[in-house]
């Protein structure tokens, strides 16, 4: 369990001026608060504004399938779930999903699924990929975030047309990995890390992330995942707070974590110290923030975040992609999402980059 000693010190934020951050100083980061709290989120803000711009990304996010062969033990769509109901949604009707997004300008899309392997899978994504540059005239980004595959899996996905490629590793940390998997050679952290190695070896814009505020994980545990994404490169970051869904074996632990405010709290404050850190990267301000708090990813983008990934998946499908209990936005059709999260990004005085597929600066320096 995450124990915050409480910071008001101003000492460790001298030191955001410049891009060298070691542990200890992210350690004490972390745990401001008061005066010090509010330095860290300006800076960041002013270092978002500075290398980002005042706007926001659209990531038509698309589930089109909540098969998984993985049995991660936080995760509500494990395959040990006898509970959910499977789905994969038709060819078509991810087509049609990634044309509503063309055609409301979001600019970039991100086909995600449970982890699925075989050569009839492969097949199918490197026909969507085609069918879909088709159909928007190539007008659309594409990222996948369909988990651990071979080298050559990659690279026909690549050639087929998608550029980026999303696949969080959810701590840095081997030891805690090992205890949020089951140990039955599936969910190996090597495999996990080499396959991001290859995914940058291909030529994709890499993505990954973290939760925080998962049982066993300390402070330490959380300054290590922001160097971890810095010293490997990462151009494309997701970290959100762990959520806890009843019908997982980490559900048991649940008396252990830390309030759900404070986990909010701490992934604001990692949002802002990894803006900091990587100035011109993609961060995005995660769904799994407004389970906690209804306005949590307007909250990211003032400190720090970049990317929102409005729910383009048909309505009928969307509680049966239930990673984490109480998931927000599963009764509002694509349209409704559309105008909800526009109004939320005006409060924020930020505006929405439509048309744009948003590539991180960061990826073409």
């Amino acid at each position: 369990m995450i124990r915050v000693k409480r910071n008001n010190d101003n000492s460790d934020i001298m030191k955001l001026s410049t891009d060298i951050l070691d542990r200890r100083n992210i350690i004490d980061l972390l745990a401001t608060e008061g005066d010090a709290r509010k330095t860290l989120f300006e800076t960041a803000a002013n270092v978002r504004r500075e290398n980002v711009g005042n706007i926001v990304y659209f990531r038509g996010l698309i589930e089109f399938s909540n098969r998984c062969h993985k049995n991660c033990l936080y995760c509500g769509i494990r395959s040990g779930n006898r509970k959910v109901l499977r789905y994969n949604l038709s060819d078509d009707e991810i087509v049609n999903a990634a044309m509503f997004a063309n055609d409301n300008g979001y600019g970039s899309i991100v086909l995600q699924s449970g982890e699925l392997k075989g050569m009839q899978f492969t097949k199918r994504i490197e026909k969507l990929l085609k069918r879909i540059h088709i159909a928007t005239n190539d007008k659309l980004r594409i990222t996948l975030s369909c988990g651990e595959q071979d080298r050559e899996v990659y690279k026909r996905w690549f050639d087929s047309g998608a550029k980026r490629y999303l696949m969080r590793i959810e701590t840095s940390n081997q030891i805690l990995y090992a205890r949020l998997h089951p140990g039955d050679g599936k969910h190996s952290f090597k495999e996990r890390i080499n396959c991001l190695n290859i995914l940058r070896e291909t030529g994709f814009q890499t993505g990954t992330g973290v939760m925080i505020g998962l049982p066993f994980q300390t402070t330490g545990d959380l300054a290590d995942d922001l160097l971890f994404l810095k010293n490997n490169d990462i151009v494309m970051i997701g970290m959100g707070p762990y959520l806890e869904h009843m019908d997982t074996p980490l559900y048991r632990y649940r008396s252990q974590l830390i309030p759900s405010d404070e986990r909010l709290d701490l992934t604001l404050k990692m949002i802002a110290i990894l803006r900091i850190m990587m100035k011109d990267v993609n961060i995005a301000a995660t769904t799994a923030l407004q389970t906690i708090d209804k306005l949590g990813r307007e909250k990211a983008i003032m400190v720090g975040a970049n990317v929102i990934m409005p729910n383009i998946t048909p309505g009928l499908y969307r509680n049966d992609y239930s990673l984490y209990d109480n998931k927000p936005c599963t009764d509002e059709n694509p349209e409704d999402c559309k105008t909800c999260l526009e109004a939320r990004i005006a409060l924020t005085g930020n505006t929405i980059a439509y048309g744009e597929w948003g590539d991180s600066a960061h990826y073409s320096s």
